[in-house]
């Protein structure tokens, strides 16, 4: 297949485009962050974003939603990426969406689907429990109880946690941690009694939550997937995520590349803009070429995912790691180039450095990965 987008592809990009640059520009974000808003994005811009369709994107059509696929979610999160848009785009849309309408049944579906896709339903993956993304390390259990199961444990980095009206939460069923089986995903109410939920403000500015589990209880039309079954789920929906943030740190990349070539041509040095020097333009294309080998590695991804789900795991291996890698390079690099003025809030660079960071870290950085891609190949 072909590594560019089709006609279609390219109007959704130019609508996302338009929206989020004339809505949400990089100032959006630096106002809800200087403002402390409680909620952490703007509940009226993600109304506009579900009127025009985009909450819906993943979601079957018979439930509201577009039917779309990974590369057109993915057409979204770059355009997200390139002014940091704060919104629960990934964790409700594309995460929450992919894992009910692959794992879910048909009264679940019907029950939530259609509220993901006009937007006045927020959901949540709380899945890790450290610093580090290891998902067969979870350890919060599930104990049989009467009719259903208690939750018992913590989650740490849900994404857009302390704003979920449903929560998608891995727990361990059966075996310890580090093992496959006994795996369970459920359908968690926030509001359920025994669930604490902590907002906690990254160094991005974006949001995430500690949530700690005391004898939740919850019944058997909770689990999503089948019990002790829900690795399989798990890592399919986990990479649909990955590619989606990959796609979110090439439009990170590209921003922070063009503002970085601006800021060459426009600031003078010794009588000449410093975008003459050789050794600046030597590091800028190299940054280029970076950038636009990760948006081919990011594109055969998502579209492997869309392809067939259960084979593109090396794709999206490779995508997410050299995305991490290359947005970690244009942040350096423009922050290096913009000079002493670039390690200031005064410069938008510095939220996109943090950002770059966050994003890395987010299902999986490159170490993680090379080390899923070692794995497969039998190292």
């Amino acid at each position: 297949m072909a590594l560019v987008l089709t006609e279609e592809q390219s109007m959704l990009r130019d609508s996302a485009r338009g929206l989020i640059s004339d809505k949400a520009p990089v100032s959006h974000l630096r106002g809800l962050r200087d403002g402390k808003d409680a909620t952490g994005f703007s509940r009226e811009l993600w109304k506009t974003f579900a009127e025009m369709g985009f909450s819906g994107l993943l979601v079957p059509e018979q439930f509201g939603g577009s039917g779309l696929g990974c590369v057109e979610a993915g057409i979204v999160m770059e355009e997200i990426g390139r002014t940091l848009m704060p919104s629960p785009f990934l964790s409700t849309s594309v995460v929450a969406a992919s894992a009910i309408s692959r794992g879910g049944s048909e009264a679940q579906k019907a029950q939530h689907l259609p509220g993901i896709s006009d937007g006045s339903l927020l959901a949540a993956l709380a899945i890790d429990e450290g610093a580090k993304h290891r998902p067969l390390q979870t350890k919060l259990q599930a104990v049989r109880s009467g009719n259903g199961f208690k939750l018992s444990g913590d989650k740490a980095f849900v994404v857009d946690g302390h704003t979920a009206d449903l929560l998608i939460v891995a727990a361990r069923t059966a075996g310890s941690a580090g093992e496959k089986a006994g795996l369970t995903l459920f359908l968690v109410d926030p509001k359920a009694k025994g669930l604490a939920v902590e907002r906690t403000a990254m160094v991005d500015s974006h949001n995430a939550a500690r949530i700690v589990f005391d004898n939740v209880e919850v019944n058997a039309d909770s689990v999503l997937g089948e019990v002790d079954q829900g690795s399989g789920l798990l890592g399919g929906v986990l990479n649909i995520g990955r590619g989606a943030v990959a796609s979110e740190m090439v439009g990170l990349s590209e921003e922070v590349f063009g503002r970085t070539v601006t800021y060459l041509k426009e600031r003078k040095q010794f009588g000449k803009a410093i975008g003459e020097f050789q050794a600046l333009q030597h590091r800028a294309a190299q940054l280029y070429i970076e950038i636009e080998i990760t948006r081919a590695a990011v594109l055969k991804a998502l579209q492997a995912l869309d392809a067939d789900l259960d084979k593109a795991a090396t794709a999206v291996a490779v995508a997410k790691a050299r995305a991490g890698t290359t947005a970690t390079l244009a942040v350096q690099e423009g922050v290096q180039m913009h000079g002493g003025m670039g390690m200031t809030d005064q410069f938008d660079i510095g939220f996109f450095m943090k950002r770059a960071r966050v994003c890395q870290e987010l299902f999986g950085d490159a170490n993680f990965h090379a080390d899923q891609l070692a794995r497969g190949k039998g190292y």
